[in-house]
């Protein structure tokens, strides 16, 4: 059995440990100076988060991914509060000189002049209008949102331009954007996916810890369906041994709230991500961990994570299998299927990139 460690509670992460991949200067606190110190000072001072604003010369990514079903993507934030702490796009603030650990869901960065970025971008007269994902790194809902409403200005944007978009997240912080949304849906502009990872709030807690409650995610799926926003429920990621026995439950749920379409994703662990899971595990789940990893490495080709263009979505072998065929059944029996919401591009209107829309 793993040892038990201390754990840093209201965080995913149980550490600040730097990335190795670009030889970061790295340091270790020694036990006997933690110790010293406590004694002296007693805890160290909760966590506190900060943002910083940054202002970057372009806003709209474009990738050629074979894997994933969008070809460009916004990510108005940086690190991402709600602190997840399987989220695979830790390793992005290793590129700041960060840790994908604790500076990940602590150090935050706001990028206000996202909808103005944009704005311009559709105004080129050689862009071609497809989705635009948003979520896809960070989440465009997390705490944050309310005081820089960054994510709401994009839409804002979106309707005006009648420019499709899709959006992912883990908050029912999403209905406060509902009138856009709602706007944006009746011209078949928007599709909403909230992933739900389990049911058990005390569970989320540990894995989640400050994103919206399973029961709160549930709610605002089917208030978001009963507005006439196409709404998906995401069971991502399955973390074998630990969620997937909510799988048939959500998918119950879900369809009980009104919504029609449901997906799954297994746990993915590429680069930091994975000593942070590991260690996340000995702090919480010390009796199963190898139990876990054993999974999740029959699933991955015998590595903690496969990176190979076609496989990393895809997970492989009889447990991959089992979780294909248990989820085909949940969601015959409640009603879901696996559907790809199709969104109007032929209504897009150019803007001015002054701010008004172009004369047609």
């Amino acid at each position: 059995m793993a040892e038990q460690r201390d754990r840093i509670g209201g965080r995913g992460a149980q550490s600040g440990a730097a990335s190795t991949r670009f030889a970061l200067p790295q340091r270790e606190v020694d036990d006997d100076w933690r110790d010293s110190m406590r004694a002296l000072d007693g805890n160290p001072p909760r966590l506190r988060t900060t943002v910083t604003e940054e202002h970057p010369r372009s806003i709209l990514t474009f990738n050629q991914s074979p894997d994933i079903g969008f070809d460009r993507s916004i990510n108005a934030y940086r690190g991402c509060e709600h602190g997840c702490v399987y989220c695979f796009a830790r390793p992005t603030h290793a590129y700041l000189d960060l840790s994908p650990g604790l500076d990940f869901e602590s150090r935050l960065f706001a990028k206000p002049q996202a909808a103005r970025l944009l704005r311009k971008t559709l105004a080129q007269p050689r862009y071609q209008p497809r989705p635009i994902a948003m979520g896809t790194n960070t989440d465009p809902y997390q705490p944050i949102e309310r005081r820089y409403r960054i994510t709401r200005s994009i839409l804002e944007l979106c309707l005006e331009t009648r420019h499709p978009v899709t959006i992912t997240t883990k908050s029912d912080r999403v209905l406060d954007d509902l009138d856009l949304l709602a706007g944006l849906a009746a011209r078949n502009l928007v599709a909403v996916s909230i992933s739900v990872t389990s049911l058990d709030p005390v569970l989320s807690g540990k894995l989640e810890p400050r994103a919206a409650s399973p029961a709160k995610r549930i709610a605002a799926l089917g208030t978001l369906a009963a507005a006439g926003v196409p709404a998906h429920v995401s069971i991502a990621p399955v973390i074998p041994a630990i969620t997937d026995s909510f799988l048939e439950e959500i998918v119950a749920e879900a369809a009980a709230a009104g919504v029609t379409s449901a997906g799954w994703i297994m746990l993915r662990l590429p680069h930091e991500v994975a000593p942070l899971f590991r260690e996340w595990l000995d702090v919480h789940f010390p009796d199963r961990a190898g139990k876990v990893m054993g999974i999740v490495q029959s699933v991955r080709q015998g590595k903690d994570n496969d990176a190979r263009f076609f496989h990393r979505m895809r997970p492989s072998g009889v447990w991959a299998d089992l979780f294909r065929a248990r989820f085909r059944l949940a969601c015959k029996r409640a009603g879901l299927q696996r559907q790809r919401f199709e969104l109007d591009c032929s209504g897009f209107i150019p803007p001015s990139p002054e701010g008004q829309l172009r004369l047609l």
